[in-house]
């Protein structure tokens, strides 16, 4: 008799400015799979955004699952996963990093890992080559993590934030590699002392829930918006209106070239009609974070 499971996994932002590589939130903007055993492999996509041409082979999910299994000594077992997401690919909202997690809890699940949490931080975060996105969606919530040479994970897990979110998502891809190619190999100490200072208080003002300052250090990033800016559909624009309309504060998300605000709960649906009126060739999304992280329902299996 199969088994079957349902996968609901966060998308995410990162960095919130400053954060670079290390601050990550999650986002009730999903990820869901419908997974089956059963005697060959097989991948359907249920939405639009995804591709509806690849090869099973090349599958993140199938290739993180498989490799999930084989650091563990199993043979993944092939099955049926049902997909349908809500987030759109290289556009910075944590779908590599919601697949990757998706992954490793599809072969946990079918190999019997028993996987703890950590584990699924470390190797999720190890999959990604940073933790931001990949603890954000494991934990939910708001983390501030860092990851040693072997690849252990630490994290400071911040739940409840007060506020709303907006994302403002171009019609245009940028691939991750192709924002990190801008960035400088080299920065100057003094610069680095004000760049690191501004992460540092931005990471404080999370911790305080202090939303002013927040939104204040969100918007003085130096390791990575100053050169990526000139990759984003109207960036200064959007920083600069969504200022005026009540946001917190705006960053990129991730590497771009999705945009994100910090808003007051009570300002939300103004300010996303505004910003409709404003930007109408963006999707503009309000969403609030998610506190559950990755979530695993067992599918009752009916005898027929």
């Amino acid at each position: 008799m199969s088994k079957s499971w349902q996968i609901t996994v966060p998308g995410s932002t990162a960095n919130l400015g400053p954060g670079f590589d290390s601050i990550g939130l999650s986002l009730s903007l999903y990820l869901n799979l419908t997974v089956t055993l059963q005697d060959k492999w097989e991948i359907i996509h249920l939405s639009s955004d995804l591709p509806k041409t690849f090869k099973i082979e090349d599958h993140l999910i199938f290739k993180i699952a498989n490799e999930t299994a084989a650091r563990f000594n199993k043979q993944m077992p092939p099955c049926r996963i049902e997909m349908e997401s809500e987030l759109p690919f290289a556009r910075g909202l944590g779908s590599s990093a919601a697949a990757i997690v998706a992954g490793i809890e599809v072969a946990n699940l079918a190999c019997n890992l028993n996987l703890s949490v950590q584990d699924k931080c470390n190797i999720s975060s190890q999959f990604e080559g940073h933790p931001d996105n990949a603890t954000a969606s494991v934990l939910g919530g708001l983390t501030i993590s860092a990851m040693d040479k072997a690849g252990i994970v630490d994290t400071i897990h911040i739940t409840d934030l007060d506020a709303s979110f907006v994302v403002f998502i171009p019609e245009v891809e940028l691939k991750t590699s192709e924002a990190r190619g801008v960035l400088p190999e080299v920065f100057e100490r003094p610069y680095s002392v004000l760049a690191s200072s501004n992460a540092n208080m931005l990471a404080a003002s999370l911790v305080a829930k202090d939303y002013v300052r927040i939104g204040r250090y969100m918007e003085k990033d130096l390791f990575h918006e100053p050169f990526r800016a000139q990759l984003i559909p109207q960036y200064f624009e959007i920083v600069k209106a969504a200022k005026e309309n009540g946001a917190y504060g705006t960053a990129l998300s991730g590497a771009g070239p999705t945009m994100i605000s910090m808003i007051p709960n009570n300002i939300g649906v103004q300010f996303v009609r505004k910003m409709e009126e404003l930007y109408p060739t963006h999707k503009i999304i309000l969403t609030k974070a998610d506190h559950t992280g990755v979530h695993v329902t067992e599918i009752p299996v009916t005898s027929k």
